[in-house]
């Protein structure tokens, strides 16, 4: 349940993690959870994608630590750590790339990666300083009705094809085809 107006709709809205303009004819949003291998791949998928459309699609990501990962939660504080001192994507990019290596140390040996502070890092996911934050981003989630990670919607429908860069592919084509831009 929303509380204070909060939106917990899958459109994108204040304080989300933006690649892109959110005024693109299409606008992709993931769910997805750091130690998710199924995220993983979608990971690649996702960026190849985001390669082929430039400016015409842009990205949203919104935390989903799944509970049975026992490092997501650490690696969604990790990023939200990072995204404060402006290097969200950068430790998006490490945690996926990565993500079979999400011990502390390994966090903090990617927040020194991308000229984030390490300490600073360490410091938010022990005192869990954006909890908050990736409830919310749950909540909305749960609110969407996603069961699962990772969860992908486009221009706020849920996208229920396989992740692969063609079925993607072919779902923005057509979203593309609806607002006249393809």
């Amino acid at each position: 349940m929303a509380q204070d107006g909060e939106d917990l709709t899958p459109e994108p809205g204040p304080g989300d993690h933006v690649r892109g303009s959110l005024d693109a004819p299409v606008v992709l949003t993931e769910f997805g959870d750091f130690e998710c291998p199924f995220c993983g791949r979608a990971y690649a998928v996702i960026e190849s994608v985001l390669a082929s459309y430039g400016e015409r699609v842009a990205f949203v990501f919104r935390n989903y630590p799944l509970q049975m990962h026992p490092h997501a939660e650490a690696a969604a504080e990790a990023a939200e750590a990072a995204g404060a001192a402006g290097k969200f994507w950068e430790m998006h990019a490490q945690l996926y790339e990565h993500q079979n290596a999400l011990a502390l140390s390994d966090l903090r040996r990617y927040a020194q990666a991308i000229g984030v502070d390490a300490d600073s890092v360490e410091k938010a996911i022990e005192q869990h300083e954006f909890r908050k934050r990736i409830e919310r981003d749950m909540k909305s989630g749960d609110a969407s009705g996603i069961e699962g990670t990772p969860a992908l919607f486009i221009n706020g429908f849920a996208y229920e094809d396989e992740v692969s860069v063609e079925a993607l592919r072919e779902t923005i084509d057509r979203a593309l085809a609806a607002r006249g831009t393809s």
